[in-house]
């Protein structure tokens, strides 16, 4: 059975959803994350995917306090994204609770620190972040877009040691559109033994069931639950599946 992460992401201290990326289109969901945080742990889920927004288009670690106030609040395990430019922000993300760090812009501009950080903290603590546009990799909050191929730059990663994917196609992140179930194959295809984790326009729980069928191993879902089209109920039936 797919495994279904919530999301909180995290702008001005509040949890809050984009759509394809662009920060003008942000909607606040909620005003406290660690109360967003806590209801997705009494549902079950025994991971939370945590973005800080304010630093993925910063030069450092924004909201790492809304990290510490989840973790220290919560039992899920937190893989935390956003902001982590520097061996720095990623001792005080592990410090203020993350279990698991994912980086993505790091892994395309700086890959001998973003290398470094899976050599010192090993592949189980370490996720990189494939998010795509046009089939190539975006970076800085998916404010630019680089010239490297999803395919190309989730290969070359592997064969330096990491297991753990988080994919988002942003042409449909935060639109409800479904979710791109091709690429997601496509990935898999590639590199079978990786943990591939979807994110990006999952709308229902029949999308979560496509991505399943097709044997995606985990989802991250965030829009749809805010939207109440996947409701806390739903969430906790899927937890004790």
């Amino acid at each position: 059975m797919i495994q279904v992460i919530p999301a909180i992401d995290i702008i001005g201290g509040k949890c809050v959803r984009l759509t394809r990326g662009d920060y003008d289109s942000f909607r606040v969901y909620g005003e406290d994350p660690v109360d967003m945080a806590k209801r997705f742990c009494d549902a079950g889920c025994r991971q939370l995917h945590v973005v800080d927004l304010d630093g993925a288009r910063s030069s450092h670690i924004v909201n790492y306090r809304a990290l510490e106030n989840i973790a220290s609040h919560t039992s899920m395990i937190i893989d935390f994204g956003g902001g982590l430019k520097s061996d720095e922000d990623v001792r005080i993300a592990f410090d203020c609770g993350a279990s698991m760090i994912t980086g993505g812009s790091i892994a395309v501009k700086s890959p001998e620190m973003f290398e470094g950080w899976l050599c010192r903290y090993g592949a189980e603590r370490v996720i990189l972040g494939a998010d795509v546009n046009g089939g190539k990799i975006a970076t800085d909050g998916w404010l630019e877009q680089s010239e490297h191929d999803l395919l190309d730059f989730i290969r070359d990663y592997y064969a330096k040691g990491i297991r753990q994917i988080i994919s988002t196609d942003i042409s449909v992140d935060g639109t409800l559109a479904g979710p791109s179930v091709g690429m997601y194959k496509a990935m898999m295809t590639a590199l079978p033994e990786a943990r591939i984790i979807a994110s990006g326009g999952v709308s229902s729980l029949d999308d979560i069931t496509s991505l399943d069928d097709v044997g995606v191993p985990a989802v991250i879902v965030g829009k749809a639950i805010y939207e109440g089209r996947i409701t806390l109920k739903d969430l906790e039936r899927i937890a004790i599946c």
